[in-house]
């Protein structure tokens, strides 16, 4: 049944674009500055394309109401939100390595430095002793 009023609706929008455009301009915007026999006047002529498209653009607005409700009906009061599963909780999250155990942002140390850090030797931190500016003493 949607079908059937989903294809009756898309033909009744190009019908209702085709007979719009085969109408005679009137002029400016609005039917103003087109005269004395426009859309704004009191005593407008009413055509056989004027009255065609009225009746297409009732017809139109009708099927989009039908599909409104056949849309609804079909919904069955479920929402999006009832179909959303919670996310499964992950095993061991003090373990997770994509987290650090500390607030600091800067990277964590690699594995050299943290031995090197760990013995106290200096080597992690380039305090050999020596100067760091060739040729002082």
């Amino acid at each position: 049944m949607e079908n059937v009023v989903l294809i009756i609706h898309l033909l009744l929008a190009l019908g209702l674009i085709g007979i719009v455009l085969m109408q005679r301009s009137e002029g400016g915007g609005l039917g103003m500055g087109g005269g004395g026999g426009g859309v704004m006047s009191a005593r407008s002529a009413a055509t056989a394309l004027g009255k065609v498209t009225w009746i297409m653009a009732i017809c139109f607005i009708g099927t989009s109401i039908a599909l409104t409700i056949i849309s609804a009906e079909q919904s069955g009061g479920s929402s999006v939100a009832d179909r959303l599963q919670p996310a499964p909780a992950a095993s061991g999250e003090a373990n997770d390595p994509a987290l650090p155990d500390t607030d600091s942002l800067l990277p964590p140390p690699s594995a050299d430095e943290a031995d090197g850090a760990a013995t106290g030797d200096g080597a992690a931190t380039g305090d050999t002793g020596a100067p760091l500016v060739p040729g002082a003493d």
